[in-house]
């Protein structure tokens, strides 16, 4: 296990710096070093600044190596792997929707975000992505794993209406997922396995078959939300839940950019943009919507 000392940088000391209550830019500096030294001696431990392996422990603050992990209630287990500072917008605006969205793409969600710090279209993130199975053979090394890319309060540009407000005051999930199903292959031409795809009841955005979230991945996605809920005082009820109970499924495809700034909460990303596609109305998502 590393040690963490003055001259560090990184979400491992913002973690740190988190739990003595300081303020958390990952930098650790001569005041961060001090606020160590004062836990360190409050908890009977060697006052030398350096966080190692029985300060880490007595924070209750989780290293594995390349992917810092905290675990922060229950199940739910959050990986920080950031995207580069110029990659997001920082700052902690305060928080009044959170939005939900699929990748469009493969299962691994740390490529998702190094794919975004590579694709030179400007800060285009969300703050957390969802891991899903390998599509063409069902692999789960990544299935449900939560991934964040920016610390709290930070946002990137993901709903693509144009409203600057809801994009600096919301939190937007991403689940690995690959979307419609045409054919028998993925827009993208892959050929999904059997077990991944399912078939909804009625068309959506002109599609009966989909690539299907897995129960890990709606399990992930109901902790995640609870999560951001409690973190940033959002009724998860409000907004789509609310839709859903009046129209079914149809509430997916009623899109309007006032509704969703008028109502705070919770929606999906077809909810403010016709031309998106994520998330579909699968059964099992209405269901865990439904159960929040």
């Amino acid at each position: 296990m590393m040690l963490i000392k003055q001259g560090s940088k990184g979400p491992l000391v913002e973690d740190i710096q988190e739990h003595l209550g300081i303020t958390a830019d990952g930098i650790f500096g001569p005041k961060t070093k001090e606020a160590v030294i004062k836990f360190q001696k409050e908890n009977n431990l060697w006052g030398d600044g350096i966080v190692g392996p029985k300060t880490m422990n007595a924070m209750g603050i989780l290293d594995t190596d390349q992917k810092e992990r905290k675990i922060i209630e229950g199940n739910l287990v959050i990986n920080k792997h950031y995207l580069s500072p110029d990659e997001y917008f920082g700052g902690d605006r305060g928080k009044h929707w959170i939005f939900l969205h699929h990748t469009a793409g493969w299962n691994n969600p740390y490529n998702t975000v190094d794919h975004w710090n590579n694709d030179r279209r400007g800060r285009v993130a969300t703050e957390f992505v969802i891991g899903g199975q390998n599509i063409k053979n069902n692999d789960s090394k990544y299935d449900g794993e939560v991934v964040q890319c920016m610390p709290e309060g930070g946002y990137g540009w993901h709903l693509g209406t144009g409203n600057s407000v809801m994009h600096r005051h919301s939190v937007g999930i991403e689940v690995c997922n690959f979307g419609y199903i045409t054919n028998g292959r993925t827009y993208a031409g892959t050929i999904p396995h059997e077990n991944q795809v399912v078939t909804l009841k009625d068309k959506f955005r002109g599609f009966k078959e989909w690539h299907k979230y897995s129960d890990e991945q709606l399990r992930s996605l109901r902790n995640l939300i609870l999560y951001i809920a409690n973190r940033d005082n959002i009724d998860p009820t409000a907004g789509l839940v609310d839709l859903i109970k009046e129209k079914g499924a149809e509430a997916f495809d009623i899109c309007s950019v006032s509704m969703c700034t008028e109502t705070k909460g919770l929606w999906n990303h077809t909810n403010c943009r016709k031309g998106k596609f994520d998330m579909a109305p699968q059964q099992e998502l209405i269901d865990m919507l439904l159960s929040l």
